[in-house]
């Protein structure tokens, strides 16, 4: 179906006309302000929160018609590029996601992250920014969406994923990989350290 006036509700979901009539997805937060949710939905999507997975529902002038259950599937270099950061002298590795928290907790056991932030908005990921460099001083935020722009400019250093990336989110961030391969990752901390040293031996030098 054609549609249009399409517009994005940030940490929320998504909003359109199709067909000619009003749509939208979205998770549990956004159905409730909307007012459409209900006894059995509010039961389904508990479950399926509980099961790990973030539920969206859909809704076709003012009426939820569907629920779509999603899980994120760890990308195979994930748990490497976490023991890699951590051999490279990164103190902790926190998670960020507007996803449920069960499901957020199954992915960053996958992966072996240190710490989860789960069920935040794009205003409440700058608050967990900010409250990390308080605990352990320079923090580096890694995002592609434009949920996390407001936290990648509130980061010590921004990493947007190339390819992915939207472009607040390439637009916000002090570094843009250009591939999406998460073990970029390392590597740029790795030549960032290299970059360093060898405009501290230039000084050395010139002086």
């Amino acid at each position: 179906p054609v549609s249009s006036e399409f517009q994005s509700i940030p940490g929320r979901g998504a909003e359109a006309v199709v067909a000619g009539a009003p749509a939208l997805i979205g998770n549990h937060r956004l159905i409730e302000e909307r007012g459409f949710c209900n006894a059995a939905i509010h039961t389904r999507l508990d479950e399926l929160a509980a099961s790990g997975r973030t539920a969206v529902v859909v809704a076709k002038q003012g009426q939820p018609v569907g629920i779509i259950a999603l899980a994120d599937r760890p990308r195979e270099s994930g748990r490497d590029t976490v023991e890699m950061l951590r051999r490279h002298g990164v103190e902790r590795v926190v998670m960020l996601t507007g996803d449920n928290r069960a499901a957020a907790e199954t992915l960053a056991r996958q992966l072996g992250i240190d710490e989860t932030r789960a069920e935040l908005l794009p205003h409440d990921k700058v608050d967990v920014v900010r409250d990390l460099r308080t605990r352990y001083g320079s923090v580096a935020m890694v995002g592609d969406g434009v949920n996390d722009a407001p936290a990648l400019a509130a980061a010590d250093v921004g990493i947007a994923m190339g390819v992915a990336g939207t472009d607040a989110a390439l637009e916000t961030a002090d570094i843009a990989l250009m591939a999406d391969e998460l073990l970029k990752i390392p590597y740029a901390i790795r030549l960032g350290r290299a970059t360093l040293r060898n405009i501290k031996t230039n000084v050395t030098i010139s002086l």
